[in-house]
């Protein structure tokens, strides 16, 4: 087990009664496990902010009937070729498509890529989650 450290924070009431609601929502065993997810998803932040290495994945959703719209997105991603790890495409229905694309580089460069697929005109939802690793550039 890694060595713990024990904190001391002082709190509003009313902003630690909002959070402990929220938390119990959310079904947090405890206020130390969502405060290490708080502050471990401030530091990924920070590290995609500066440019870290990370990996992330890229959801689009459209729709496929849309005149060449398939074309330009797979045109976009051989643009990133070397930072595209995998995609998988899902048929939602007659009309529209899921596609994950897998990715992995310096986080600006996947932040371009994921803006480029977005304002491609007929997506209809885009969004990119990110992960890094705890190594530091």
């Amino acid at each position: 087990m890694s060595d713990l450290a024990r904190i001391s924070l002082s709190l509003e009431k009313g902003l630690l009664d909002k959070f402990d609601r929220q938390i119990a929502k959310q079904e947090y065993p405890t206020r130390s496990k969502a405060i290490a997810d708080l502050i471990r998803d401030c530091l990924m932040t920070t590290q995609w902010t500066r440019g870290a290495t990370g990996a992330g994945a890229i959801i689009l959703v459209y729709d496929h009937h849309k005149r060449d719209l398939s074309t330009r997105l797979t045109h976009i991603q051989h643009d990133f070729h070397h930072m595209i790890i995998s995609t998988q495409h899902v048929h939602l229905d007659h009309h529209n498509c899921l596609e994950i694309v897998v990715v992995k580089g310096k986080t600006t460069d996947l932040g371009s890529l994921a803006h480029k697929l977005k304002t491609v005109k007929g997506v209809t939802h885009a969004s990119l989650a990110m992960a890094t690793t705890d190594k530091q550039d």
